[in-house]
């Protein structure tokens, strides 16, 4: 069954002055406000595209690997992602780093670096990112 998620931004003013609010609609859990600073230098207590499309992706990744490892019998302990999305202004979103530390009794560090490269490569997230570099970097804990 397909899902639907929805959140609503409400701007005012022109791009360098101005600013507004994101709402996570499906959730309900917040509204956010969003500027121009807070997205090409400091975020000063507010959020900007990049930061939500990191929490995204992070969430996203975790799942899919979590999801993998379990489907191959080595179910996780522990997941932690890290998603840093680097936002150049004049160009875009120019690259994205994840990085995973994850817990997974009896799993080889070879198998765990392919786990993560194949959830890296599935997550729908990733897919929807696939103009953009993303970079892995796996840590498997003792």
């Amino acid at each position: 069954m397909a899902t639907t998620r929805v959140a609503t931004t409400n701007w005012a003013g022109s791009l360098m002055e101005g600013s507004g609010t994101v709402a996570l609609e499906s959730s309900g859990i917040g509204t956010f406000e969003v500027n121009w600073p807070s997205r090409a230098e400091t975020p000063n207590g507010r959020t900007s595209p990049e930061e939500l499309i990191a929490a995204a992706h992070s969430s996203c990744f975790s799942m899919a690997l979590s999801h993998g490892l379990a489907g191959a019998g080595t179910p996780p302990e522990t997941v932690q992602t890290q998603a840093s999305v680097t936002f150049q202004p004049g160009e875009g979103i120019t690259g994205i780093v994840l990085n995973v530390k994850a817990r997974v009794p009896g799993l080889s560090e070879e198998a765990f670096q392919q786990a993560a490269t194949t959830a890296k490569e599935n997550c729908p997230v990733s897919k929807a990112l696939a103009g953009v570099t993303i970079t892995l970097e796996a840590e498997l804990l003792a």
